[in-house]
């Protein structure tokens, strides 16, 4: 019987817990995905195209907070966690994370390959 232990930083797949918020500050959204810059890139053309979503109802687009997971599970259970809270107590999570609710999305951008470099 092998009784190693599961390491939660083990593996080969990443997710994200994420709270984005509007240019104000006022709404919040908690989502959970894999692939952020591209959830983030989603949630910026549902709010230009009008597509009616809450993020996009409230411009909900800039990211504030995040958490990094490899295991699909334990971002579940941490994305239901966040979003029982109340929000005071979001708030205070985001900053302690994020002290001015600077906008993080820069962090998390794509890049388009069109073709094989000829470099």
């Amino acid at each position: 019987m092998n009784n190693k232990m599961i390491e939660y930083n083990e593996g080969y797949h990443t997710y994200y817990v994420y709270i984005i918020t509007n240019k104000n500050r006022s709404s919040y959204y908690i989502g959970m995905t894999n692939n952020l810059a591209v959830r983030l890139r989603e949630h910026r053309e549902n709010s230009e195209k009008g597509i009616s979503t809450f993020a996009s109802k409230y411009k909900i687009q800039f990211l504030v907070y995040y958490e990094k997971f490899t295991w699909v599970q334990l971002a579940i259970a941490r994305e239901k966690e966040l979003k029982s809270w109340r929000r005071s107590k979001k708030l205070e999570l985001i900053k302690s994370f994020n002290e001015n609710f600077e906008f993080l999305n820069d962090n998390f951008t794509t890049s388009v390959v069109i073709g094989p470099s000829t470099e």
